[in-house]
């Protein structure tokens, strides 16, 4: 019997974040589903973990960490 999964929705949604140039920023949402596949992207490129961007996901809650900011990451 097939059946249909619920789709993974934001409880809680991103909010914009105000950072001094060179200092860190952390932006977070929640979703519905616990460990749900999720991409940080910025225009086309996806963000992947490295000194520049720290991606972390635990259960609901996904946080994206980025470092040296500069008006470029807006």
């Amino acid at each position: 019997l097939p059946f249909q999964a619920l789709p993974v929705l934001f409880k809680r949604w991103l909010k914009n974040e105000e950072v001094e140039e060179g200092g860190t920023v952390m932006l977070h949402c929640e979703l519905t589903k616990p460990n749900a596949p999720v991409e940080w992207r910025k225009g086309d490129r996806v963000l992947q973990s490295s000194d520049k961007y720290e991606i972390r996901q635990e259960g609901t809650r996904v946080e994206l960490f980025i470092y040296d900011a500069e008006a470029q990451d807006a």
